[in-house]
C-alpha cells in the first residue's frame, strides 16, 4: 500500500536521462526522497509539477532496500511563483531548506518545522525580502528544534533583545512590519552568527546571501 503525505519540494536532481530525484519535507514523515520515473519526458504526468518549493499532496511506494522511494502521484496545490520574480527571495527560501536539511534526520517528522517552512515560503511569496525574515526563521526553527537561544544571557541592548523576542514569537504579518535600527540588526546578526556556529558547527549553505537583504 502506498504512503501518502503533504510535502514541500526541497531539492531536485536528475537521476537518469528520464528520471528525477525529488527531496521533500513532509508533515507526516519528515524528509523523504523519491524517484519520479519518467518525469523528464515531455509527456510525463509529472511534467510541470516537480520544482523547488512546490507544495502538494503525493503518494509513494516505499522501497525495502533504500531510503529512495518511488513517487506515484502528486496533486499540486501551490507553486510559490512569486519567489521566482526576486532573486533575494529565492536565496532566502533556499537557505531555509538548507537549514532544515542540515538540522534534521531523514524520515524523522517534526510537524512544527513543516508548518514553519510552509508559512515562511508563503510569506516570502507575498512580501519583499528582508534580513529580518532570515533571523525570524532561524529563531523560530531553533525553538522547534529545542535549541532556542537564551536572549537574556547576552550583552546586547534591550532593543535587540526585544527584537529577538518578537522574531521568535510573532506571526509573519507582524514581522513584516517590524522596524529595527542598524545597531539592532548588527547585534541580532552577531548573536545568531555565534550561536549557529557553536551549535551547528557550520552555517547552512547560503546564509550570507540570504541575510544580505535590507
Amino acid at each position: 500500500m502506498d504512503d501518502r503525505a503533504t510535502g514541500i519540494i526541497l531539492r531536485t536532481r536528475p537521476l537518469t536521462e528520464t528520471s528525477l530525484i525529488v527531496h521533500w519535507l513532509t508533515r507526516e514523515h519528515g524528509r523523504v526522497a523519491t524517484v519520479a520515473k519518467g518525469a523528464r519526458r515531455p509527456k510525463s504526468p509529472f511534467r510541470g509539477k516537480l520544482d523547488l518549493f512546490y507544495l502538494g499532496d503525493f503518494s509513494y511506494a516505499r522501497s525495502r532496500r533504500s531510503d529512495l522511494h518511488t513517487l506515484r502521484e502528486i496533486v499540486l496545490h501551490e507553486t510559490h511563483s512569486g519567489l521566482r520574480r526576486e532573486l533575494a527571495s529565492l536565496q532566502q527560501a533556499s537557505y531555509a531548506t538548507a537549514f532544515i536539511e542540515q538540522t534534521t534526520e531523514t524520515e524523522s517528522p517534526v510537524p512544527e518545522l513543516f508548518d514553519l517552512c510552509e508559512s515562511f515560503l508563503r510569506h516570502l511569496n507575498q512580501t519583499a525580502p528582508r534580513s529580518l525574515n532570515i533571523f525570524a526563521f532561524e529563531m523560530k526553527a531553533l525553538r522547534e528544534l529545542g535549541l532556542e537561544p537564551d536572549i537574556y544571557d547576552s550583552k546586547h541592548s534591550e532593543g535587540s533583545r526585544a527584537l529577538l523576542r518578537k522574531l521568535t514569537e510573532e506571526d509573519w504579518p507582524v514581522i513584516s512590519e517590524l522596524q529595527a535600527s542598524d545597531m539592532e540588526l548588527r547585534e541580532v546578526q552577531q548573536f545568531l552568527h555565534g550561536f549557529l556556529i557553536y551549535h551547528l558547527g557550520k552555517f547552512p549553505t547560503g546564509r550570507s546571501e540570504a541575510a544580505a537583504s535590507g
